[in-house]
């Protein structure tokens, strides 16, 4: 996801404050390594950004059904108050009767579950010159024994008590003047905390690192971009898979991208972390001739040692910005009488892709939106087969050299499928997937390193291809069928939740809660939050009551960076609420 510096009107001091409401109001949280594997099992919390290790976003609840549904109705709404009502992209968690929930400008906050009264919040006051590629958005925290743990505009991570929101600890993942910084929820992996970072259109180099939870300490860092060196426990731990310029031309890799700004997933039957990258930089692919790894491609991280078990590139030598950084959910399922241990994931370039998650070798892949421009397909490993006239030209080949051939492209660079999480239910076996058919013109311009500047070598104009740009699908992993689809007039950009009650919700961005059918994707329930929803949505049972929440605020990329699209989101209010739902015992 893509936009400028965003840093006017922030303040200068990197002082951080915590304001607490008076002590035993909030109680404290006491989440253990089984609690994060069982998350998806257990109905009675939400300790995990995508409701378990895997990611498959599926909850095992069922009081709340198609029957049940239009009995559902609000219980409480949080704002966060004050000026900052942009971008909340957020999770929520919940634990012991308390909402843990993000906001825009690196702030979170302690919720009662029940009242919707605030415990606690803690706001970071960031400095000037931070760089956010895409809007000041935070999509969660994490949650481990007593502290609850998220990442900051200005690339820091924050350890907090989970009773009071004071600082326990804070450690730096990078120089947010070179423009590092950190929007993804931190993951939970065998007592460590295990973070990505953002920055891909500065020139930075992507990384993915572990910590000790509850200390901080650093255990082990591994850099993305080959030919940069991983460390373990201080030491020298090889370098990511080769030696410089392998794939890359000259010195480019120093300053290759590969950003892992989404986080990742955790599949405890391979033991393996699932990460994926972001472009390579520059965008403009003239200039880095090879496949320039490992952008835009899915790693398996060993997570005791940060060695790279296995990678799949999904776009290589990316000349669109497409990214490959979205989430590999886990599953399982039958074919001629066995298992078959899969993971899934759906690219920002249009292709759903199915891996053998033992040692990410291509099992199938198939196009998920309409009208692809920029390959002609998948070959049997999955490599794409590049249309050559899609791809933007070379600014040298111009008369004057100051700009390429202008291209028209399916989809444009936010992607069939952005950041925006899918779910996926054990009760369909299908993956409800939040797309958006949309092209761009794109041409590439002549660009130089320059630390803490833009890095593209690009220029775009995203443009609608249909009526509608959203398109919330439901799609078969085992055929590649689509068996159906529900279009939304502005792009989706909101995560999706799957239940055993047979639903489906979702946000979209003109403010409405939609509750859908699993199987047929009828609309069950509606109700309009007052602004546009780029969150993802949660459900848990307490006292005998089935509870849904939401984080309600328009933001997010699109209209930072939607061009002809943002016209048809240009009306929509900015907010700030947690809108919190739940079914009556009666």
């Amino acid at each position: 996801m893509k936009s400028l510096s965003l840093s006017g009107g922030l303040l200068a001091s990197a002082i951080t404050l915590a304001i607490s409401l008076p002590l035993g109001m909030s109680a404290q949280a006491n989440v253990t390594d089984k609690d994060i594997l069982n998350d998806q099992e257990t109905v009675d919390d939400v300790v995990s950004y995508g409701i378990g290790p895997r990611g498959q976003r599926y909850s095992p609840l069922k009081k709340l059904n198609t029957k049940t549904v239009k009995k559902m109705h609000p219980a409480w709404a949080f704002s966060f108050g004050g000026e900052k009502q942009r971008g909340q992209e957020s999770q929520p968690l919940v634990k012991d009767g308390v909402m843990y929930v993000t906001a825009s400008y690196s702030r979170i906050y302690a919720v009662d579950t029940v009242t919707g009264e605030e415990l606690w919040q803690y706001e970071a006051r960031l400095p000037d010159g931070i760089m956010p590629c895409c809007d000041v958005i935070n999509r969660g925290a994490a949650l481990y024994e007593d502290l609850v743990i998220f990442g900051t505009l200005d690339a820091k991570l924050v350890a907090l008590d989970s009773k009071t929101g004071k600082v326990r600890w804070r450690k730096t993942m990078g120089s947010y003047k070179a423009g590092y910084s950190s929007t993804a929820a931190p993951m939970i992996v065998k007592g460590m905390v295990v973070t990505g970072v953002s920055g891909g259109e500065f020139g930075v180099v992507g990384k993915v690192e572990a910590r000790d939870a509850k200390t901080g300490k650093l255990i082990w860092t591994r850099p993305t971009v080959e030919g940069h060196m991983g460390y373990l426990n201080g030491e020298e731990n090889g370098i990511t898979g080769g030696a410089a310029n392998q794939t890359w031309t000259g010195d480019l890799w120093k300053t290759g991208g590969a950003a892992t700004w989404l986080g990742g997933t955790y599949d405890p039957d391979t033991d393996l972390i699932f990460m994926g990258t972001g472009n390579p930089s520059p965008w403009n692919s003239h200039l880095r001739p090879g496949d320039n790894l490992y952008s835009s491609s899915r790693l398996a991280i060993d997570p005791d040692t940060g060695k790279i078990v296995w990678h799949f590139q999904t776009t290589p030598h990316d000349g669109w910005d497409f990214d490959g950084v979205n989430e590999v959910i886990a599953f399982d399922y039958k074919e001629k009488g066995k298992t078959v241990k899969a993971a899934a994931t759906a690219d920002r370039n249009g292709y759903f892709y199915v891996l053998d998650r033992t040692d990410g070798k291509f099992i199938r892949g198939f196009p998920f939106i309409s009208n692809i421009t920029w390959a002609k397909g998948l070959d049997e490993n999955g490599r794409p087969i590049i249309n050559e006239a899609s791809l933007p030209g070379n600014p040298a080949d111009s008369e004057d050299g100051s700009k390429g051939t202008t291209v028209f492209s399916v989809p444009s660079f936010l992607g069939g499928k952005n950041w925006m999480p899918m779910a996926y239910s054990q009760k369909t076996e299908l993956f409800y997937v939040p797309s958006n058919e949309w092209g761009m013109d794109i041409w590439n311009e002549p660009v130089s390193y320059k630390k803490g500047a833009a890095y593209l070598g690009s220029g775009f104009t995203i443009k609608p291809i249909f009526d509608h740009i959203g398109s919330l699908k439901a799609i078969n992993p085992k055929t590649g069928e689509i068996e159906w689809e529900f279009k939304n007039d502005a792009p989706l950009w909101g995560g999706v939740l799957a239940t055993a009650g047979n639903l489906v919700f979702f946000g979209n961005p003109e403010g409405y809660l939609l509750g859908l059918n699993a199987k047929t994707g009828e609309v069950e329930y509606k109700f309009n939050t007052g602004s546009g929803i780029v969150g993802s949505p949660i459900t848990w049972e307490q006292d005998g009551e089935q509870y849904l929440s939401v984080v309600s605020g328009w933001g997010g990329a699109v209209p930072l960076w939607g061009g002809e699209v943002a016209k048809k989101i240009k009306n929509l209010n900015q907010g700030g609420t947690v809108w919190t739902f739940k079914l009556p015992k009666s």
